[in-house]
């Protein structure tokens, strides 16, 4: 278990509603929690990938501690969001969307 961060922005209120009741609102649409099991992670992705899915609005980003990963993070991301993860050589960068 290790920290895990869920970045949204412009998504309805039901996900600040649902993710509120596992982990801590540290600023509007950031939430955290220092101890989410993978098992929880994975299921609180399910239900926002579903939602997602159907209501087709807004964008969402999962990053957690990952050993096997490149840099140590995972990150999983949803919808249009300003900056994309990528990988490079080995290392985590991030991308910034061109206007």
């Amino acid at each position: 278990m290790a920290l895990t961060i869920l970045i949204t922005r412009d998504v309805e209120d039901r996900y600040r509603g649902f993710l509120s009741s596992a982990m801590l609102e540290l600023s509007p649409g950031v939430y955290a929690s220092p101890s989410l099991s993978a098992r929880a992670r994975d299921k609180i992705w399910d239900v926002v990938t579903g939602w997602h899915a159907q209501l087709r609005n807004g964008s969402l980003m999962l990053i957690f501690p990952d050993s096997r990963a490149d840099g140590g993070l995972a990150v999983r991301s949803l919808g249009s969001t300003p900056r994309k993860p990528v990988r490079l050589d080995g290392v985590l960068l991030t991308l910034r969307s061109n206007p």
